[in-house]
Order: structure tokens, then C-alpha cells, then sequence
């Protein structure tokens, strides 16, 4: 039965391809946490996967020239959320720099959580958990979420023509429309200025 558990924990892997980041949570319905353990330790053994951090792995990528590339923080968020049974949502200068609002790609990115607050080190990169209020939370993984974190990190003062454009170009009618529906979630004026974006007339 473990033979038959080792095979198909490698099937699941090698099925979500190169990149895929994964926690044993992902396995519990191939068979015992032992087994879905011992299976996952063996391919680390061999190389098959790479040990992240506690809990969390990634079946690696790799560069002819680079090497072992590090794994996507899109993948590994969506691994975080499935282990901790969590809801994470881009803060700070990771959110501006996810929508293209900022250049500056730090180090330590930071997500909001309805989880405990505590870092998670992934290679060199840091990933700041920060637990916050059920209304920060409200729009977590939509793209409203995203924007409100990005503009409250920009600043009222810095928010000018310029991002207004970038917001513009880069939010298609769906996205718009959702936001439309989570005016209520942004503070006063950071709803003000979405929802001139979403109306069309922002006077831009």
C-alpha cells in the first residue's frame, strides 16, 4: 500500500508540473498522513523536491543557465493558504508592485491574514504574515483587495495622474465591475478615486 501511495504522491506532483509548490495537505486524500510523510520524505531524499520551509516544498524549476530557479510567491502563497487554512491577501509595496504602481520589489513582502502574525522564510525572500481586521480582509484574493493595499501604501498625497493611468490600463471590465461591488470595503478616499476609475470619469 505505501508503494502504491509513493507512486501516486509522485503522480500529483509530477501532474501540476515544474514549480508547483505544495503542502502534505495536498495528498490527505491519497492516504495516512504517515504514508503521504514517507512518501514526501523519500522524494526529497533523491532530489525529486525541494524543502522550502516547515511544511511546504516545491517540485523546482530549473535554467540551463541559471540553475534551480526559486519557486513563484503566487505558488507559494496558494501553498501557505492550503496548509494553514488561511486567507492571504498582497500588502505594502508587493500589492503597488503586483498592479505595476511601483518598481520596488522588496525583499520582505508582506500579506495581510486572518492567521496568526508571524514570518515565513522562503530562500532569501521573507514573507511577513500580518493578521488584520475582518474589513481588511473582506476583499482578500480579488483584485479589489489588491488595489485598496496598493493606494493605501502609495499614500492619498502620492496618488496622481499617473497611477491613475496605470489603474486605468490595467483593470479590465470584470475586474471594474468587481471593485464596483467592493466600494464599501476602501476607506473614503480611496473609494472616491476607484470609483471614478470603474465610472469612466476620472477626467484623466
Amino acid at each position: 500500500m505505501s508503494q502504491s501511495v509513493n507512486k501516486k504522491v509522485l503522480r500529483r506532483i509530477t501532474g501540476h508540473g515544474r514549480g508547483w509548490v505544495f503542502t502534505p495537505a495536498h495528498f490527505k486524500d491519497i492516504g495516512s498522513r504517515t504514508a503521504v510523510a514517507t512518501a514526501i520524505k523519500r522524494l526529497k531524499q533523491d532530489g525529486t523536491i525541494r524543502n522550502l520551509s516547515r511544511g511546504l516544498y516545491d517540485y523546482p524549476r530549473s535554467d540551463p543557465r541559471l540553475g534551480v530557479l526559486a519557486p513563484s510567491i503566487d505558488q507559494v502563497v496558494a501553498a501557505l493558504e492550503v496548509r494553514d487554512a488561511v486567507r492571504l491577501q498582497p500588502s505594502g509595496a508587493y500589492a503597488a508592485n503586483l498592479l505595476g504602481l511601483s518598481d520596488q520589489v522588496p525583499m520582505k513582502l508582506v500579506f495581510l491574514t486572518d492567521g496568526p502574525t508571524r514570518a515565513v522564510q522562503v530562500g532569501r525572500r521573507q514573507i511577513q504574515l500580518k493578521r488584520t481586521t475582518p474589513r481588511n480582509m473582506a476583499t482578500a484574493g480579488r483584485i479589489t483587495g489588491t488595489v485598496i493595499q496598493a493606494l493605501r501604501w502609495l499614500g492619498q498625497r502620492n496618488v496622481d495622474d499617473s497611477i491613475i493611468r496605470i489603474l486605468e490600463s490595467r483593470l479590465d471590465a470584470g475586474e471594474r465591475e468587481q471593485i464596483r461591488r467592493d466600494l464599501r470595503f476602501a476607506p473614503h478616499w480611496i473609494a472616491e478615486i476607484l470609483r471614478s476609475i470603474t465610472n469612466g470619469d476620472s477626467g484623466r
